[in-house]
């Protein structure tokens, strides 16, 4: 009943910022030009198991290139560029594709189109599948086009360095979590980073509503409460 909470509380919006990085430093880096238009590359992919982090990415980096006064799109199936014109969204800065080995094989030729045109105007490219773009199911010349630009494997975080980078989001943000609570979250909710995170974020509102230290106990009466336990 626990992992119930953890699971309801709610995600933050998802930042550059918020993404901790572990061994992707440098795809986060990468995509930190793009979205502040420092980049001298027009295109990256992120590639890797689901799970890793690249739709937080690829919704962070169009979030972080508004934020800086580009327009930015971020499209969550590329199915949707079928009801698409390539040619104006292209006059997007930025436009991010997530789910790339998803394609139809009309999806492809509008997706062929758009990257074509982004390049043409000088406008970038983000796009993000399950594999590298070598091993994508599409056609040739759009995997040949994918591969372009810079390309990233997105690693998740290993379990060993979980706590120390719940301890440095936490630090931050502005407050501090016991070691204690920090095993406590590893052992009672999920444990993908953006559950995590969200759990964090929630108990710090919760302490600063109650005007309570995060501890074990405070966090175990929230659950309670939460789950409407006696």
């Amino acid at each position: 009943m626990e992992q119930l909470v953890f699971d309801l509380v709610p995600p933050e919006p998802p930042s550059l910022a918020t993404f901790l990085p572990g061994r992707n430093a440098e795809g986060v880096a990468a995509l930190t030009r793009f979205a502040t238009g420092e980049a001298t590359e027009r295109g990256v992919v992120l590639w890797g198991a689901e799970g890793a982090g690249k739709t937080h990415l690829l919704r962070a980096c169009v979030a972080a290139a508004s934020a800086h006064g580009f327009a930015a799109t971020y499209i969550a199936d590329p199915g949707a560029l079928v009801a698409m014109d390539p040619e104006s969204l292209a006059g997007q800065s930025l436009v991010a594709v997530d789910a790339i080995e998803a394609a139809t094989a009309e999806a492809q030729g509008r997706l062929f189109t758009l990257f074509n045109a982004l390049h043409a105007v000088g406008h970038r490219f983000v796009g993000a599948a399950s594999v590298a773009p070598a091993m994508l199911p599409v056609r040739e010349d759009l995997r040949t086009r994918l591969g372009w630009g810079l390309v990233y494997e997105i690693v998740p975080l290993a379990d060993d360095d979980k706590p120390a980078a719940l301890v440095g989001y936490a630090r931050r943000r502005g407050f501090a979590v016991p070691d204690d609570v920090i095993r406590y979250l590893l052992a009672h909710g999920r444990r993908d980073m953006s559950a995590l995170l969200g759990a964090l974020a929630a108990l710090d509102r919760h302490s600063l509503s109650s005007r309570r230290a995060i501890t074990v106990p405070m966090l175990r009466e929230w659950l309670q409460r939460e789950i409407g336990l006696p």
